[in-house]
């Protein structure tokens, strides 16, 4: 089973959020929208802490999928 990706479809769904949520932080106050941005970070912090893989193996992992990106 072969996965097909359109690309159009995922550019105008990304565009639709972004239109979105910039309509959304204009309407809310400041510290509505910046609390959230806080807790998202926050959460990718903790995140990252849970992140098995050693720097140096992330590393190789990304060096790795760069490879294969050039082969195609």
């Amino acid at each position: 089973m072969e996965l097909v990706f359109d690309r159009e479809a995922n550019r105008r769904e990304r565009l639709w959020f972004v239109h979105h949520y910039a309509s959304w932080v204009r309407k809310v106050p400041n510290y509505v929208w910046s609390h959230q941005q806080a807790r998202l970070i926050n959460s990718l912090i903790l995140n990252a802490r849970n992140f098995y893989l050693s720097p140096g193996e992330y590393l190789k992992m990304k060096e790795n999928g760069s490879k294969v990106k050039k082969k195609r």
